[in-house]
């Protein structure tokens, strides 16, 4: 079954009712088929972004993570300021999620969100907005990295120092 629905997602064409088949697919029971769909609609980029976005308001929890990681393979500028929206999420995945990807987009807009992100609840989504503003090597975050740092475990600082080193470099 799962191989069956693999072959179906590699065939298809790429086109709007594909796009359609694979939002679906997102919500497959089977991890491996989520994720291969939202493979495919990375793949079919322009054609997928604006119904992935409108999904990315509409979905919750694990179908949100693959919806941001599909749009962040497309990597087009605008699904920034969704991304900097999924940051406020009520799934520690979903937030999580975002804040890794704004860091692989590059986009200097992300940098204040994600300093606000170093205070979240969640010890993954802090690190991965710590990470994520290593990346965007803005001297913004600098000093609440190093506050972040001293309210963080061993691992924790250990990311921090890298970040600090990324930027001032």
């Amino acid at each position: 079954m799962v191989n069956d629905k693999h072959k179906m997602i590699n065939n298809l064409p790429c086109t709007p009712k594909s796009v359609d088949v694979l939002i679906k697919l997102l919500e497959d029971e089977s991890h491996p088929i989520r994720f291969a769909a939202a493979e495919k609609l990375a793949e079919f980029g322009d054609i997928s972004i604006d119904r992935l976005l409108e999904m990315l308001d509409e979905k919750k929890g694990p179908v949100k993570r693959y919806i941001i990681f599909a749009l962040k393979k497309i990597g087009d500028p605008k699904v920034t300021d969704h991304f900097i929206k999924a940051l406020e999420d009520e799934d520690w995945g979903v937030r999580k999620f975002a804040a890794r990807a704004l860091g692989e987009l590059g986009d200097k807009r992300a940098v204040e969100p994600l300093i606000k992100a170093l205070e979240d609840e969640d010890w993954g989504v802090k690190l991965a907005a710590l990470r994520s503003l290593g990346d965007l090597k803005d001297e913004r975050a600098i000093e609440p990295i190093k506050k972040a740092r001293r309210k963080g475990d061993k691992e924790f600082k250990k990311a921090a120092n890298q970040a600090l080193k990324k930027i001032q470099s």
